[in-house]
């Protein structure tokens, strides 16, 4: 517990700093604290579309990440699978990735507005659109990773299709594929702030712009530490997922 301790002490004591540096413009650790105490004393409040507690804000954002998540996940993780398996459908969506993917995801909230004709499903689009690449790429590098013995036997006895991806693909592709998965849910919890500000309405991206917007700085620091542990806590989540079904999947 040592090192955490004083990497969090080391912050404080920066942040403090920092604080006394500029003049009081820059809220202090011990002033931020008293109003986190505040914030978090009724969470869940509701005086409006507008006015809202820090817990519904986080419950919006998190809703719009896994809908749009989810989205992706039905779409990219079988895509992947065939990508990887059949060499004509790589070659044939190997350029399309490798053009779409390097675009910044807000650069498809405008195309999402568009369509859409609204902030919340142009949100989910861009989760979603931000979400399905590394899906895809890992699913598609484990399958092709898949020791070519393995297809040789499956040939020989004949196995349908469906008996080599249940059988011989899914069990060897599950640690990239849930590899992909925490990719990109690190990526849709980062991109759903920024996109929030953008499009308004409740969530966490959208207090944070609020707050900016009535020169509340304590409160921006506060989001920015939700943030930052709620991103924390679906990391963990994910990391002990990935453990326990890789765990399974090697045991004799």
């Amino acid at each position: 517990m040592l090192p955490p301790l004083f990497g969090l002490g080391l912050l404080l004591v920066v942040w403090q700093m920092v604080s006394i540096q500029s003049a009081g413009s820059i809220p202090s650790p011990l002033e931020t604290g008293r109003q986190a105490v505040s914030v978090f004393s009724d969470p869940f409040y509701s005086n409006g579309p507008n006015d809202q507690g820090v817990g519904w804000n986080v419950l919006s954002s998190l809703k719009r990440v896994a809908m749009g998540f989810g989205l992706a996940a039905l779409v990219g993780i079988p895509l992947g699978f065939m990508i990887g398996r059949f060499t004509f459908l790589a070659r044939m969506f190997g350029p399309l990735i490798s053009l779409l993917r390097p675009v910044s995801p807000l650069a498809w909230l405008p195309i999402g507005l568009l369509v859409f004709k609204g902030a919340n499903p142009a949100a989910i689009w861009t989760i979603f659109i931000c979400s399905i690449w590394p899906m895809i790429i890992n699913t598609a590098v484990g399958v092709q990773r898949v020791p070519q013995d393995y297809l040789n036997v499956a040939r020989v006895l004949n196995l349908s299709e469906w008996k080599v991806v249940t059988r011989i693909l899914f069990p060897a592709v599950l640690p990239y594929m849930l590899t992909g998965v925490r990719l990109a849910v690190g990526t849709a919890w980062l991109v759903i702030v920024a996109a929030e500000m953008l499009t308004g309405g409740v969530g966490i991206g959208f207090w944070v712009w609020d707050e900016w917007n009535n020169l509340n700085v304590k409160n921006i620091i506060i989001a920015i530490f939700v943030i930052g542990v709620v991103g924390l806590v679906l990391e963990a989540a994910l990391v002990r997922l990935a453990t326990a079904f890789t765990f399974e999947e090697v045991k004799p």
